[in-house]
C-alpha cells in the first residue's frame, strides 16, 4: 500500500485529498510549511474523513492553516480559537476537531481560553506553534521569547521571564502533553498519538521563524548534527539519548533528574529510568529541564485520559430532558396561555 494511503480502518484518502487549491503563503523557509505537510501526510494514515474534520485557528502566522487543509475550517479572532473549537465539538461531538494556535495567540491574549479548553478536557488536538516571537506583526517579543531577546518591542533585550507552554498545559490539568519540532521525521508519530488520545491533546511544536527568530532552536532541531541533544520519549522505554551513550536518571535524594553515562549499553546499571506516560510528576520534571545542561525532551511526555467535557455535556442534557416533552409548539400552547386579536 502506498505510504500516502491510510492503513488504519476508516476512510481511505491520499495526501492530495487533504491539499486545497489555495496558494500556500508563508515566508520562504518558514517552519510552517513542514508542519503543514506533516499534518497532511498524517491524516490519511489516521483513516480520517475530510468531511468530518474541522481546523480552527485564531490570529497569527500559524492561523492560516485552515486555508490549506481540504476540510471544514474557521479562521477566528485573536486568542479565541479554543472557545470556537469548544462550541464546534459540543454542538457535534462526532466531528474531528483540530485547534491551531501560536505562542502569542495561545499564550498571551488567548491564555485564558487555552487554559479552560485544557482543564475542561474537550476532545480535540491542540497544535501550538512556538517560534518564540510575534511573526505576523513583525517580530515583537512573545510570551515565550527568551531573556535578552532583542525585538522592536524589546530593543535592549527582553527582561520578561518566558512561559513554558508544556508547563502551562500541565498546570491547567491537561491529560495529554507532547512536543515535536517542524522538520522532525517523528512529528507524525506525535500527531498520531495525540489523535488517539480521548480528550484535549496538547502538542507544542517548535517552529523556526526564518525572518524574525532564525535558527533559535538549532541546538536541538538543526537538520543535521543536533540528534545527540534530543531526548525522544517512548512509553515503556528507557530515557536514552546521544545514540544510547547517555540517559536520564532520578536523583532520589534531591528528587530531581540528572544525566548519566551509559557504558556498554547497560542502561539499567546506570540507573536510567523507564518512561511512563502516566507519571505526572516525571512529566513536570521533563518539561522543566534546562536545555544545554539536559537534552530537549520530545515526544509524548504525558498521556493519562479521563472523561471528556462534551461527553459530560451530553449526559447532562440526557438527564435534564429524560421523560420531558420536547415539542416546543405544544409547550408554548400549554398552561395559562391566551390569544390577543
Amino acid at each position: 500500500m502506498n505510504e500516502m494511503t491510510q492503513e488504519i480502518s476508516g476512510v481511505e484518502t491520499t495526501l492530495k485529498d487533504w491539499e486545497t487549491d489555495q496558494e500556500v503563503r508563508w515566508c520562504p523557509g518558514c517552519g510552517d510549511y513542514a508542519i503543514l505537510k506533516a499534518v497532511q501526510r498524517t491524516m490519511p494514515q489516521l483513516g480520517a474523513d475530510p468531511k468530518n474534520t474541522v481546523f480552527v485557528s485564531g490570529i497569527g502566522c500559524s492561523s492560516r492553516f485552515p486555508y490549506y487543509m481540504e476540510t471544514y475550517g474557521f479562521h477566528t479572532i485573536h486568542g479565541r480559537a479554543p472557545a470556537f473549537a469548544t462550541g464546534v465539538k459540543v454542538a457535534n461531538p462526532d466531528l474531528d476537531v483540530w485547534l491551531v494556535t501560536g505562542d502569542g495567540d495561545g499564550l498571551s491574549i488567548g491564555g485564558n481560553h487555552l487554559m479552560h479548553v485544557l482543564r475542561r478536557n474537550v476532545n480535540m488536538q491542540i497544535m501550538l506553534f512556538n517560534n518564540e516571537i510575534y511573526g505576523l506583526t513583525k517580530g515583537q517579543a512573545s510570551p515565550t521569547s527568551r531573556l535578552g531577546t532583542r525585538s522592536p518591542s524589546t530593543p535592549v533585550g527582553s527582561f520578561d521571564r518566558p512561559i513554558n507552554p508544556c508547563s502551562f498545559a500541565l498546570g491547567a490539568n491537561a491529560r495529554f502533553v507532547a512536543r515535536g519540532f517542524d522538520v522532525s521525521k517523528k512529528l507524525p508519530e506525535v500527531l498520531k498519538a495525540a489523535h488517539a488520545h480521548q480528550g484535549a491533546a496538547f502538542i507544542e511544536i517548535f517552529q523556526n521563524c526564518i525572518v524574525y527568530n532564525k535558527d533559535v532552536f538549532d541546538g536541538f532541531a538543526a537538520p543535521k548534527g543536533a540528534e545527540d541533544f534530543q531526548l525522544w520519549l517512548e512509553d515503556g522505554e528507557p530515557m536514552l539519548f546521544a545514540g544510547g551513550t547517555k540517559g536520564i536518571a532520578l536523583d532520589r535524594e534531591a528528587l530531581e533528574l540528572m544525566v548519566v553515562d551509559v557504558v556498554d549499553g547497560d542502561w539499567e546499571a546506570a540507573g536510567v529510568i523507564v518512561h511512563n506516560v502516566t507519571n505526572r510528576s516525571i512529566a513536570h520534571m521533563l518539561v522543566e529541564l534546562p536545555f544545554g545542561e539536559f537534552p530537549m525532551a520530545l515526544g509524548v511526555l504525558y498521556d493519562d485520559p479521563r472523561p471528556t467535557y462534551e461527553a459530560a455535556v451530553a449526559e447532562e442534557r440526557e438527564r435534564a430532558t429524560k421523560g420531558k416533552d420536547n415539542n416546543l409548539a405544544r409547550l408554548l400552547g400549554s398552561g395559562q396561555t391566551w390569544q390577543v386579536d
